[in-house]
């Protein structure tokens, strides 16, 4: 099976994937973030791609994300690792907190949401129910616990708009619908893999408590030391999920 890798903020490169090749692709719904990278991790075929594009240049509400995914299945991926960098809305959910969410809340905004827009595919309805494939998420949490990494296997990802940071009152809301983990790019990624008959699993990074969850403003260094001091252990638990992938 081919493995893609979602690369969120701070992890735009793949320290470990032996490179074979780059793919510059163009879909029918326009060019993905950037090139592909394909490789080889731990003996199994890898895709690479940063969803923010070079140096972080692509905003979450002007992803391509029906390009990024379309281009990945068109290149064979089979199964879809996505890391995120999330504020964390419950108290358990500090800086530095590992989350593998089994659900979402969309509160996102005009994104091209869906291949089904009567353009280029026909319509048709998908069961999204459980919106995260759980062998993934179960070979997600078996790789934590294998490299000794500690990760809350459950948990709510509320998806916002951005790119500005979310006011404490709609954390409140957030809170109040159940969301424990806030984030900018869980939506349309994870529909869109849907409709393609991908499966797709998150892995999300807490980088700062959520407004009005802290005693304290929030802070970009802080956040960028929180990546930093995070990334690498988001890095183990995917490559070790790599060969735990049904």
């Amino acid at each position: 099976m081919r493995v893609a890798i979602l690369g969120g903020s701070g992890i735009d490169n793949f320290p470990g994937l032996e490179v074979k090749q780059r793919h510059d692709v163009m879909t029918t719904w326009g060019k993905p973030s950037t090139v592909i990278v394909a490789g080889v991790l731990n003996q199994v075929e890898v895709l690479f791609l940063p969803r923010h594009g070079p140096e972080h240049s692509i905003p979450p509400h002007r992803i391509n994300y029906r390009a990024n995914l379309s281009a990945l299945v068109e290149l064979g991926a089979e199964a879809v690792l996505a890391t995120t960098a999330v504020g964390g809305i419950e108290p358990e959910s500090g800086p530095g907190t590992i989350v593998i969410p089994h659900q979402l809340i969309d509160y996102t905004y005009g994104r091209d949401h869906t291949y089904f827009d009567n353009s280029h595919e026909p319509m048709k309805h998908i069961d999204f129910t459980e919106p995260y494939s759980s062998e993934l998420r179960k070979g997600l949490i078996s790789a934590a616990e294998a490299v000794g990494i500690r990760a809350r296997n459950t948990g709510t990802y509320g998806a916002t708009q951005g790119p500005r940071l979310e006011t404490a009152a709609e954390i409140r809301r957030l809170a109040y619908d159940g969301c424990t983990i806030v984030g900018m790019t869980g939506m349309p990624e994870a529909a869109l893999a849907r409709e393609l008959g991908v499966d797709y699993a998150n892995i999300s990074l807490v980088v700062n408590r959520a407004a009005g969850c802290g005693q304290d403003s929030i802070s970009m260094a802080d956040i960028e030391q929180e990546l930093m001091r995070g990334v690498d252990k988001i890095r183990t638990i995917i490559s070790a999920a790599t060969t735990l992938v049904p």
